[in-house]
């Protein structure tokens, strides 16, 4: 059965738009792996400490490039499209469009790919221990080329800055390995996302009648979830919104984390936060790419669920959180982001007050 998107193209079209470094093979590339390999083993301890998050095995640095960072991607994405149901695949791979809409799929996401290396610091790649070798399992991703940019044009003490990156990253770790459900929670919300995906011109011709009624009431109809959210059916809108809300608890935690550890064990922290939080208000033509690509409601779910965390540490202290690693029925909705007590009296606050005593 042909895959339903060119993977080769991806991986060729994402390494033209990603362009490479000199910094990546300079001089100022040899400590980083070394590095990377300390922090993350530091990043580790402090997390499971801090969180009670307590995963098993043992996270492992991978240090790559660019491309390096493409390939990841390609292969965790043709892995989770394979551990998918068939029948998604059956419908992407035999559309009307056939070979040339496996081209133009591959083209798209090889751009998205290039254009998201130029940013991304670290990442840790919950899909690799999902399928395939399990000796494959519990990478944590730094991109070297990215970090020597943002330490140089900062002034960034590169121990302290590689420290903090890690710490978000293993906090991530944390939560998709010491929560059972959590990574089988977040791929069936996926595979119900791609199960909806109608290969038809009609679903072109729908998306465009929603964006017609959207500016007709001066909204930007891809303000709310990219092109993602602009071809959702309402089946996919309801698994979207779920998707956005585990993913604006997972990044706020991420932050609140990174920030707290980050002021008691990193030196310089304060410039850190400060910059990133410029970097990340881009503005301009790639304010708009980040629009369109959904980039921007990531950058969100930043903002959106660290100041949830910090309002219900302030309520409840840090130990409620305990509560929505429960199960996916404890795990806050979109709404309930806008006020943390709704989401206190929804899952009962006996329970609540019950993992703070256990502290």
């Amino acid at each position: 059965m042909a895959e339903p998107v060119d993977w080769s193209t991806a991986t060729r079209v994402g390494r033209l738009v990603a362009r490479g470094d000199r910094l990546g093979s300079s001089y100022l590339a040899d400590s980083l792996a070394t590095d990377f390999e300390r922090v993350t083993a530091e990043s580790e301890s402090l997390v499971r400490d801090f969180t009670r998050l307590d995963s098993p095995g043992i996270a492992r640095a991978g240090v790559v490039d660019r491309s390096g960072w493409i390939d990841a991607n390609v292969a965790s994405m043709r892995r989770l499209l394979g551990s998918l149901n068939t029948h998604i695949t059956d419908r992407l791979s035999t559309g009307p469009v056939g070979v040339l809409g496996r081209h133009t799929a591959g083209t798209e996401l090889g751009v998205v790919l290039g254009y998201m290396s130029q940013r991304v610091l670290g990442q840790y790649d919950l899909l690799m221990g999902e399928v395939g070798d399990a000796a494959d399992g519990d990478i944590v991703f730094y991109v070297g080329p990215n970090v020597l940019l943002l330490e140089k044009r900062f002034g960034f003490r590169p121990l302290e800055f590689r420290r903090w990156i890690a710490i978000h990253e293993l906090t991530h770790r944390a939560q998709f390995t010491a929560v059972p459900w959590l990574r089988p929670y977040f791929l069936s919300l996926v595979d119900g996302m791609l199960g909806g995906i109608e290969p038809d011109p009609r679903a072109l011709l729908r998306a465009l009648a929603r964006s017609a009624e959207a500016l007709s009431r001066g909204k930007n109809p891809l303000d709310e979830a990219g092109l993602v959210g602009l071809f959702a059916s309402d089946e996919q809108k309801d698994l979207l919104a779920k998707t956005q809300a585990l993913m604006s608890l997972l990044e706020g935690h991420g932050n609140y984390v990174m920030n707290v550890l980050g002021a008691k064990h990193v030196h310089g922290v304060e410039r850190m936060e400060k910059a990133l939080h410029a970097r990340r208000a881009v503005g301009g033509i790639a304010g708009q790419v980040n629009k369109a690509l959904g980039l921007e409601m990531k950058l969100r779910q930043y903002e959106v669920g660290e100041r949830f965390i910090k309002e219900l540490v302030d309520i409840a202290g840090f130990a409620a959180l305990d509560v929505a690693w429960s199960d996916p029925g404890a795990l806050p909705t979109l709404p309930e982001f806008a006020d943390a007590k709704m989401w206190l009296t929804r899952v009962d606050s006996t329970r609540v007050l019950r993992a703070r005593d256990s502290r």
